[in-house]
């Protein structure tokens, strides 16, 4: 089980305050699109050089080719974790984890399956066709069989996504609120210590941490909470 706080931060020194604050033994770090456009790979690379283990959260989604390249170039930057889109098929899913196959630094491969804002009326105007848990288990299924690493999805799909590809199959769920903490703009939340029953390996929380009055003893709260349940037997 892996804590990832989630840097969602419109300025460099705001992330870097933060992290600056954070024990790196007790989670990891996850970079989005803002925050890199802002901060850049050397920004990242500062994080990696100082030990953190940084999941580079850029869903590519493109051709084969440029998903392989951009890939390759996640595995230079030293960062523990990168995400792809489902939605590009399963050549481009098999691209990006070949991209990385001897790799001196190779990332785990994810797989972003129904980005968990979404709602089943968004599925229908974008054409995924059925209920929700459907489409997360076509889309986790082509993650799978490409051979990636695990998937992002909700911690409701977690016990599905684990069927789908055995235990070492990631499960990466956001939208991790702990109780009492607003859900924003997630559409499906769960807390981290109903999230890690429910089969997720890795939660990202962002705002309850990085917004806490003290982010310290918020994630030191939540460490507290699902070491709790990760300690119970399996079905408790």
């Amino acid at each position: 089980m892996s804590l990832i706080i989630a840097l969602d931060f419109d300025e460099v020194a705001a992330a870097e305050a933060l992290v600056a604050t954070l024990p790196p033994g007790e989670c990891r770090l996850k970079v989005g699109k803002e925050l890199f456009l802002r901060g850049g790979p050397e920004m990242v690379g500062r994080w990696v050089a100082a030990g953190w283990e940084v999941f580079l959260d850029l869903k590519f989604h493109d051709i084969p080719n440029t998903v392989a390249g951009a890939c390759r170039a996640a595995a230079d930057l030293g960062v523990w974790m990168v995400n792809v889109h489902t939605l590009g098929g399963p050549a481009m899913l098999a691209a990006a984890r070949e991209a990385v196959e001897g790799a001196r630094h190779r990332p785990l491969i994810i797989g972003v399956t129904v980005l968990t804002s979404h709602r089943e009326a968004d599925l229908e105007r974008i054409g995924l066709n059925g209920p929700m848990d459907a489409a997360v288990g076509r889309l986790g299924g082509l993650a799978a069989e490409a051979g990636l690493d695990g998937v992002v999805c909700s911690a409701r799909e977690a016990a599905a996504m684990r069927a789908l590809g055995g235990d070492g199959f990631r499960r990466v769920t956001p939208g991790i609120r702990p109780s009492g903490t607003d859900a924003g703009d997630q559409a499906r939340v769960m807390t981290p210590a109903a999230a890690l029953a429910a089969g997720a390996t890795d939660l990202v929380i962002g705002r309850p941490v990085t917004r806490a009055a003290d982010p310290v003893a918020a994630l030191a709260a939540i460490r507290a909470e699902v070491e709790g349940v990760a300690s119970r037997p399996r079905g408790w």
